[in-house]
């Protein structure tokens, strides 16, 4: 190609249409601003990398699966709501990240076996890598340093916390479908009598000429769950490791059957830096 068809925003040849009367390159998104009595002007739209760093974990963690709730009497006939998790075979450190490789200290972990058919083949051999069993969920601690940890490693909960400690727990919530106002935000309807027309309706949702627009984050119906949440500071109970359970006291996220992630509970100044 000569060096004179190549077009002065880049090397794409410049293909004259019939509607247009400018060079057009189909490979690089770009609005043109012509006028008769102004030259083209070419701008180009830039994305930008968004980079999502994680927080520091006050300690490496594990994953379990959410049981049920119950109510567990302390020997002073206290009775304590109690959320008792299990734990599937797994919780098997996969992978060890150093600043060095990765640019960032971690700990990924692996829970719950499945079939092999059940993982693709990129992620059958990330855990062939390290000749692992295969594993449904991966999650990753990161932590201050990384000493002591290795690939194949596996973590108990009961080396890792005592009774009394306490704990950070993180889930998905149940999910609640599209709900309204009231029942999604906690707004209150309007008169059911006395002539009234206005019942479970959102009512004004702003103002017409000025702003003459919805605000951003205006509390409206939609999704409700469905989301991750994190239920900070809860005290385990219990370990029992017969049944191979834990009690936590109170509610965490999640249905029965759901996965949780377990980890030490950040308190700053104490395993956690105040700065």
């Amino acid at each position: 190609m000569p060096i004179s068809s190549l077009s002065p925003i880049g090397h794409c040849p410049p293909s004259l249409s019939l509607k247009y009367n400018f060079p057009f390159c189909p490979t690089r998104k770009a609005s043109i601003l012509a006028s008769p009595k102004k030259p083209l002007i070419f701008t180009t739209k830039r994305t930008t990398t968004h980079i999502v760093s994680m927080s520091y974990e006050a300690g490496i963690g594990v994953m379990g699966t959410k049981l049920g709730m119950m109510s567990y009497f302390e020997p002073d006939g206290t009775v304590v709501p109690v959320t008792v998790v299990g734990f599937r075979e797994g919780n098997i450190v996969t992978q060890v990240k150093t600043e060095a490789t990765d640019g960032y200290d971690a700990v990924q972990i692996g829970y719950r076996r499945v079939r092999d058919k059940k993982l693709t083949k990129p992620e059958l051999g990330h855990l062939q890598k390290s000749g692992l069993i295969p594993m449904r969920h991966l999650q990753e601690f990161r932590l201050q340093s990384v000493d002591g940890f290795e690939a194949g490693q596996k973590l108990a909960f009961e080396e890792i916390f005592n009774e009394g400690d306490l704990v950070d727990v993180s889930g998905t919530t149940i999910g609640k479908g599209f709900q309204g106002g009231i029942k999604r935000h906690n707004f209150r309807r309007g008169a059911m009598t006395h002539g009234s027309k206005s019942h479970r309706q959102l009512g004004s949702i702003g103002a017409g000429t000025t702003p003459g627009r919805v605000y951003k984050g205006k509390k409206m119906p939609g999704r409700m769950g469905g989301t991750t949440r994190k239920i900070r500071k809860l005290k385990i109970v219990k370990i029992d490791n017969d049944l191979r359970v834990v009690m936590i006291k109170g509610a965490v996220p999640g249905k029965p059957g759901n996965l949780l992630r377990v980890a030490p509970a950040k308190i700053v100044g104490k395993n956690i830096p105040k700065n």
